[in-house]
């Protein structure tokens, strides 16, 4: 069990009161963390950190941040056994997916120093003799990043570096359900050498979160908010961020189909259909939720996954034998995919493998036959459990991928490429490959979706333009003339 301490203008502080709460492990129910539980007050005075350092921290030049980030990456790879442990004990995930998130991650901070030279604007032409026109792009201030359990250091680290390198300093308001795991993070940028107030770390009790949240988005200081989490939470967010007109960057749920067409190559489809579906536990944004599978090759391509599926190792992540399946975040996500286990079967669905769970060790489970009269069609399970819809032709294939309110990830796999990416071209997503898995990350890439899956972009250039402010400043170089 691990005590934390927050971050507040480079000084380790607890919570006002010393107020703390507990994260327990979603297997056996044991103290993981004992963090503190952050006040309004807490929260408002790591604003103010931000803001004083805000004045020197955006006007570093490129160079200076980049070799930071670049530090800071590597004091986040050095910390790959503490992320092995801490993501086990706080969420159930596997050390696997652990250590894989360190590795992403560490390359985004590399990508993320990469943009300090990028950050670059434009000479427009100007219909005024002697005006020299310019579009600025500069930091936008203090940045509020909200970041999720399931990719814990992955998500921790996008709503952080690609802001640092812009300029702008930064406060990680850490999940409840792993705040050790985040604290290691900034832990990193702190070992990099990061100034004090540019990098901060914030925790607070599940109770208190939106307290906690609005006090900072409601103080003048913060100037971009950027979220990734469940679509119910990203709207509370968005609600609170427009009552006070700030700028806020959502990426959110998401159903990602998995489109298989007539001609698809099925060994490469059920390769990449497990991945999409079971890692992490299916407990990923872009995981693939609904396999939508031309009748014309459902039944091999169901026996193939099928036995793909059931041959996934499945048990406690904190032991040393290897697993795929590890711990899903807690019963709650059990008892969700049973209801929809039960109300697809009792509607007409095949279980195919798999089945309902008494405790979170949940194996890899596939519905055959679904059809858009079972809940299952629709909600996303976030967990181990996924359904099959058969489908006739390519149009039934693109009406059922986009009959879904939401839109991040996708994919399309066939032989036949222009009429596969006609298809990808065609679904309402953010994100969709041919040929590839929906579960698909690459930091220089705008990544986010659109419908009930978010807004704006993460990644690369798009990064800059969301955390940055473009300003159209002029320059008169010669006399100019009035009116009057």
């Amino acid at each position: 069990m691990s005590d934390l301490s927050m971050l507040i203008n480079g000084l380790r502080v607890t919570a006002e009161r010393n107020a703390t709460f507990e994260r327990r492990n979603p297997l056996d129910g044991t103290v993981a963390t004992r963090a503190p539980a952050a006040s309004p007050g807490d929260a408002v005075m790591a604003v103010e950190a931000a803001a004083e350092a805000f004045r020197s921290w955006s006007e570093t030049g490129p160079g200076q941040r980049r070799a930071l980030l670049l530090k800071a990456a590597d004091a986040l790879e050095a910390k790959t056994p503490q992320f092995v442990e801490a993501v086990p004990a706080e969420t159930g995930a596997t050390g696997m997916w652990a250590g894989f998130n360190v590795m992403l991650a560490a390359g985004m901070i590399r990508e993320a120093a990469a943009l300090t030279t990028q950050v670059a604007g434009e000479v427009i032409p100007s219909d005024v003799p002697g005006s020299l026109a310019m579009a600025v792009r500069q930091p936008a201030g203090v940045v509020l990043g909200i970041a999720p359990w399931n990719a814990p250091v992955i998500l921790g680290v996008r709503a952080i570096a690609t802001p640092l390198a812009c300029g702008n300093t930064v406060i990680l308001k850490g999940s409840e359900n792993c705040p050790r795991t985040h604290a290691l993070i900034v832990e990193a940028f702190q070992d990099a050498g990061f100034p004090a107030g540019v990098v901060n770390y914030l925790t607070n009790a599940p109770a208190d979160a939106g307290a906690v949240v609005e006090a900072m988005v409601a103080h003048p200081a913060v100037r971009r908010v950027n979220f990734t989490g469940s679509t119910r939470v990203g709207k509370l967010i968005a609600m609170t961020c427009a009552k006070y007109l700030k700028p806020v960057l959502l990426e959110l749920g998401g159903k990602a189909p998995l489109v298989v067409l007539d001609d698809a190559d099925l060994d490469d489809a059920v390769s990449a259909a497990a991945f999409g579906c079971f890692a992490n536990s299916g407990q990923i944004c872009m995981s693939t939720e609904r396999i939508v599978v031309d009748a014309k090759v459902a039944d091999a391509f169901v026996r193939q996954f099928a036995d793909k599926a059931k041959s996934l190792p499945l048990g406690d992540p904190r032991k040393p034998e290897p697993v795929v399946l590890g711990s899903v975040i807690g019963m709650a996500t059990v008892e969700h995919c049973n209801a929809l286990v039960d109300d697809a079967l009792a509607k007409g669905a095949k279980l195919v493998c798999g089945g309902k769970a008494d405790s979170t060790l949940m194996p890899a489970t596939l519905l055959d036959h679904v059809t858009p009269a079972m809940r299952i069609y629709r909600e996303e399970t976030f967990g181990p459990v996924k359904c099959i819809v058969r489908v006739n032709g390519v149009e039934e294939a693109i009406a059922c991928a986009n009959d879904n309110e939401y839109g991040l990830s996708a994919a399309v796999f066939g032989r036949d490429i222009a009429r596969a990416f006609n298809v990808a071209r065609r679904i309402d997503s953010g994100i969709c490959h041919v040929n590839a898995p929906t579960v698909h990350d690459e930091a220089q890439m705008p990544f986010g979706g659109v419908k009930g899956s978010g807004i704006g972009r993460f990644g690369g250039k798009a990064g800059i333009a969301e955390f940055t402010d473009l300003r159209w400043i002029t320059i008169q170089t010669q006399p100019r003339h009035y009116p009057f």
